[in-house]
């Protein structure tokens, strides 16, 4: 028997987010083999199929295990996928987090896709974990990405700056927050 939150979805006005399933592995393929979606974090980049089912794996097992995590986006009455939006547990400053997580086809780029599905999944975890902060790491210069943060109600923190894998990380974070 599936647990409750397994059937869960999201909808906004053009949008619809559910759970990441296995038939989703060529599209988790296609937008992370895709260079200019993986460009500010070249370590997501994917080469191969295996790849792409390791990951979408660790997603699933991600939402088993702390009943929150990545959704894939769809427009509403389209089951293509347009990319993946969620959250994912973790630490930042010793602190536990919810990292928020966007990531489309360049293809809806330029079109409010990141922003709208950003803006239901930060509503939608702050809502289930009142007490996980929503964080968003951004590289500095992908400023679009920073954009999509605000717009999803998310606050710059400077002092809360790290320097992750690729480089250093600008942090976001929702209302709230409590400076370290």
């Amino acid at each position: 028997m599936k647990p409750e939150w397994a059937n869960e979805e999201l909808r906004t006005a053009r949008l619809a987010l559910r759970h990441p399933v296995a038939s989703d592995l060529e599209a988790v393929l296609r937008i992370h083999q895709t260079p200019e979606a993986v460009a500010h974090n070249p370590s997501d980049a994917i080469e191969d199929q295996a790849g792409a089912g390791r990951l979408l794996q660790r997603w699933i097992d991600h939402w088993r295990r702390h009943a929150v995590g990545y959704w894939a986006v769809s427009w509403r009455g389209d089951p293509s996928v347009l990319g993946f939006c969620g959250i994912k547990v973790m630490s930042l400053h010793d602190r536990p987090v919810a990292n928020l997580f966007y990531r489309f086809d360049p293809c809806v780029w330029g079109r409010g896709v990141a922003s709208e599905a950003a803006s239901v999944v930060v509503d939608w975890a702050l809502a289930r974990s009142p007490a996980l902060p929503v964080i968003a790491r951004v590289r500095p210069d992908n400023v679009a990405s920073a954009r999509v943060a605000i717009k999803a109600g998310l606050n710059r923190a400077e002092a809360l700056d790290t320097l992750g894998e690729d480089g250093l990380d600008q942090i976001f974070v929702s209302p709230g927050w409590q400076q370290i």
